[in-house]
């Protein structure tokens, strides 16, 4: 799936339709919170951000949301990086976890 890039920029995404599939395994269950060996957090860059829900598909956990912009909840996150390497506009950078 192509995302449709708007004129200013951001990915129009009109119905929930548009959003990729999320990916499901045996490991990404709600009901285990996976965080607590995380050694670097994603930190969305909203000015950088199109919208285009890449992060969230990528994600092996459920820890990203859509939302304008996307949110990443920490308890799930385990800062495995792969949401920073595959956003196509640098729009993800991490921090050293206890900052």
């Amino acid at each position: 799936m192509k995302p449709k890039i708007r004129k200013d920029g951001t990915v129009a995404v009109e119905k929930t339709g548009d959003l990729p599939d999320m990916p499901v395994s045996m490991g990404s269950m709600k009901s285990n919170k996976t965080a607590s060996w995380r050694s670097i957090r994603p930190v969305i860059i909203e000015e950088r951000c199109k919208r285009c829900m890449i992060c969230w598909k990528v994600c092996p956990e459920p820890a990203i949301r859509p939302g304008d912009p996307p949110v990443v909840d920490l308890d799930y996150c385990k800062g495995c990086g792969i949401c920073i390497a595959e956003c196509p506009f640098d729009a993800i950078d991490s921090e050293k976890e206890g900052k």
